[in-house]
């Protein structure tokens, strides 16, 4: 089989019809990621729902009937890095890395950040995560700065 890249929303961050069956199947994935997403499929949904409207959009990598990979993005724009491209999540499957989903995903989104007229791809991974940083070291990011968080809660 051949793996697809399906973009669940469009430009305004509405589900689409066709891609919504992908939902439950793409919360398996994200979840190997996100452990704090709220318990249940429908608090799921909801909780996209509402980053969906605050600019985030999703994309799938899929196979067959199987997501194999996970992407939320946004285009931001700032004074740091002008208009950005930021991805908020990308997870593959364990069963399915090194496999080139992620590399597929990873090229889909610089194809749609130019697009977009973006200055460049960014996103955050959390400090335990080597065998990510490895990947996002082969497919060309570097470590410009540091993300220094203060936890309000």
């Amino acid at each position: 089989m051949t793996l697809e890249i399906i973009p669940v929303t469009d430009d305004a961050g509405a589900i689409a019809p066709a891609a919504a069956k992908w939902l439950p199947k793409a919360e398996v994935v994200h979840r190997q990621l996100r452990e704090r997403l709220p318990s249940g499929y429908e608090a799921y949904r909801a909780t996209l729902r509402r980053v969906f409207a605050n600019g985030g959009r999703f994309t799938l990598a899929v196979e067959g009937e199987a997501v194999k990979g996970v992407a939320l993005w946004r285009i931001v724009e700032n004074t740091c890095e002008g208009r950005g491209f930021f991805v908020d999540d990308l997870v593959v499957d364990a069963a399915c890395r090194s496999q080139g989903v992620g590399k597929a995903l990873i090229l889909w989104l610089e194809n749609l950040a130019r697009n977009h007229q973006c200055d460049a791809l960014t996103l955050t991974s959390g400090v335990q995560r080597s065998d990510a940083h490895r990947f996002y070291f082969r497919e060309g990011f570097t470590i410009p700065s540091f993300c220094f968080r203060k936890k309000l809660t």
